[in-house]
Parts: C-alpha cells; structure tokens; sequence
C-alpha cells in the first residue's frame, strides 16, 4: 500500500467563506481589541452550553487558570486547599492548580471511557478537598450525574475542564452546564478552530464579573471594555475615569482579539456541518475496525452521552503501542500519546514516581494513543487509515 501523499494530522481546519467575510468585516473596522464578535460569540456559546455568561480568552489553560482563581478568591479557599483532578489528562488541568497555590490530588481513569473514574472520588476526599474538576476527553462527556451527586454530598465546587468536549450531551445536558464554571478550548485540532482562544461560562454573576476582571489584569470591573465609557455624562463619567486604572485583584492579561472572535463565530454558526463530519469519521473507523477488537480497544460511547469526536482514541490490549505507532507515523498518518499528567518529568520531580498507583493512567500511557477525525480529513483518508491498521496487523 502506498504511504500517503501528505500527512494525516489529529487536526486541521480550512478558512469557509463565512470565516473570511467575517475576518474582513473585523480588517474593515479596524477594531482588534474586545468588540461585537467577541461579544456574540461569547453570548451564542454560553447559550449552546447551557449557561448565561461567557468569557473569550487568550486558551482554555487560561480560562480555567482564571476561573480557579475566582473560584478560590469568592469562597475564600486557603493556600494548599485540595482539589481532585484526573490523572489522565492534558497536564493544564493540574498545573492551573498549582499556579494557583493549591494541591492537585489525582484520581485515576475510568477503563472503558478514560475519564476520571466517579467510584475512586470519594477515597480521595479529605477536609482540605474544595473542588473537583472533571475532564471530558477526546469528546466524551463524564459520568455528571455520579459526579454532581458526590460534590453535592461533600459541599464541594466543580470546575469542568471542558476544553476537548463541546456539543456534546449528558442524560440530554450540554457540557459545561453542570458545574459552578466550565472551560473550553478554542485550539488548533479542538472542535472549534481559532489558532489560540479558550473560553469560561458560568450561570453565576459574581463569579463572571470576577473572571473579566482577572482576565484583564485584575481591573476594577467598572471599565474593562473600551466601550464601558461610551454615552456616559456626569457624575457616572467621572466615577469611570476615577477607576479606569484601578486594579482590585491579582490579574494576568488573558484577553482575546476581534480577529480570533470572527473566526469562532462562524465555526460556532457552521457547528452542525462539522459536528456531522466528525462523527461520520468516526463512524467509519469504528465499523473498519470493528474485527480487530481482540487487538484494540475502540472508543466507547455509554448510552446515556452524546460523543464529539475531538479524537479517535485507541488502546493496544496486548503489547505496548510503539510498534503500532512507528507504523503509522511512517506512512504519514499523524499520532498523539494519550493525555496524562504523572509520566511528565516535571510532575515525577514535584511527587515524586507514582505513576504506579494509578493502573489505568499507567496502561494509557504505555498502550494509549489518538488518531484524527476531524471534518477536513477526506473519507479517502478516513479509509486509508483504518486501512492501514489492518496491514499492520496483517
């Protein structure tokens, strides 16, 4: 079989028509900083989502950097606090914890779906424990419902990491409308493409009004946008420019642009053609697949979730995935490690080698891997793919 003309990668994304009219309607009006695209992509997100307020950052590390520590800050947790986190995940998910001066405690996966496992939670529950962030991976929602249920039990907050997983249900709920916060990324190969960006959403007032002024240096909340001072006469004037440079919390500069906001509005607006494509892809591989499944475990999808597809996960039952992954990556078809956080160097030196103690992390590492199956993948591609899967084993 011939090696592919270019590589497969695990993304992409191609510029429509309605992304370049929106792009040049930004060029035209010369406003770059926060605006009307911003403003409307924000609001059409939240909604999809199940929430009434959204924030449209810089990337989803930023956006659950942010939204931790307002979190921390509104329910006064202190240095060192608690707050579970999966060890199989994107090593953001953990270090936002610690840049935020609390304690990450790990809990491992769940065998079948790869997200944190709900019976393993409660173990880990001490009186330091605030929060709980779940991790929806490759676009497959968690197990909410357990979840919700043990953070309501124990008065703990939740924080979804959703930055792999959006328009997807659980027990017909989106992502992102069950915790206090939820966090999406907006990343080259995530479900919405802008180059950089991530987003936070809430159904909570103060912890938005929060989160906008973390995200812009910690400003007084009064004037974050250039246009918090348009039409404004008198003594509401003055009271602006009094504050306008007044800085009331720790903040970073996590702001987004007009440019990135453009082209996420209309990936949002053309959502249900790329939903589609992905889960078509899908599709495909899990039917060309389907008799090898004494050599690989495929992704599930339990009934009670909707799957988006970011990825195409693969676990090798029997032998490590090296031999399976030079394979492929030799015949131009693009690879990624599962996400896991305690084989990291930096994470070995900080706790130390337990990577041990969490079996399932521990065979996603030595057997785990991820494939494309995004909407500008060809079907020919698709099929080249499953194809050569098939060869190796052959």
């Amino acid at each position: 079989m011939k090696k592919a003309a270019k590589q497969i990668g695990v993304g992409g994304i191609t510029l429509g028509e309605k992304e370049k009219g929106y792009l040049s309607k930004v060029i035209a009006s010369s406003r770059l900083s926060y605006g009307p695209f911003s403003r409307k992509f924000e609001q059409k997100f939240a909604k999809a989502h199940g929430a009434q307020f959204g924030l449209f950052m810089n990337s989803g590390t930023s956006a659950l950097q942010v939204a931790l520590a307002a979190l921390k800050e509104k329910y006064k947790w202190q240095d060192r606090d608690e707050v579970l986190v999966p060890a199989a995940t994107f090593i953001a998910t953990s270090n936002i914890v610690l840049q935020n001066n609390l304690k990450p405690v790990f809990v491992d996966a769940d065998p079948q779906t790869y997200n944190i496992n709900p019976a393993l939670i409660e173990k880990k529950i001490t009186k330091k424990t605030r929060c709980i962030i779940p991790v929806p991976l490759f676009g497959l929602p968690c197990d909410m419902g357990s979840i919700m249920n043990i953070a309501k039990r124990y008065n703990l907050k939740v924080l979804e990491d959703s930055c792999e997983t959006m328009f997807a249900t659980y027990q017909g709920k989106p992502v992102g409308s069950f915790g206090d916060i939820a966090c999406f990324s907006t990343y080259v190969a995530h479900l919405i493409v802008t180059g950089v960006g991530g987003l936070a959403i809430t159904k909570n007032k103060d912890l938005a009004v929060m989160m906008r002024s973390i995200m812009n240096h910690g400003r007084d909340s009064i004037y974050i946008s250039i246009d918090d001072d348009k039409g404004k006469k008198g003594k509401e004037l003055q009271e602006i420019v009094k504050k306008r440079f007044s800085f009331v919390r720790m903040g970073y500069s996590y702001r987004n642009t007009e440019l990135e906001a453009a082209i996420a509005l209309a990936q949002l607006e053309r959502m249900p053609e790329l939903l589609q494509k992905r889960r078509e892809h899908a599709r495909i591989l899990l039917d060309s697949l389907q008799d090898l499944t004494e050599h690989l475990q495929l992704p599930v999808t339990p009934k009670d979730r909707q799957h988006s597809f970011m990825m195409f996960p693969i676990l090798v039952k029997q032998e490590k995935k090296d031999k399976l992954v030079q394979f492929l990556e030799e015949r131009n078809i693009e690879t990624r490690d599962m996400p896991t956080t305690l084989n990291q160097p930096y994470y070995q030196k900080v706790f130390g080698n337990i990577l041990a103690q969490y079996p399932v992390c521990k065979n996603m590492v030595e057997k785990g891997f991820y494939i494309g199956c995004h909407p500008y993948m060809t079907k020919q591609e698709v099929a080249y793919i499953a194809k050569t899967i098939h060869d190796f084993y052959a």
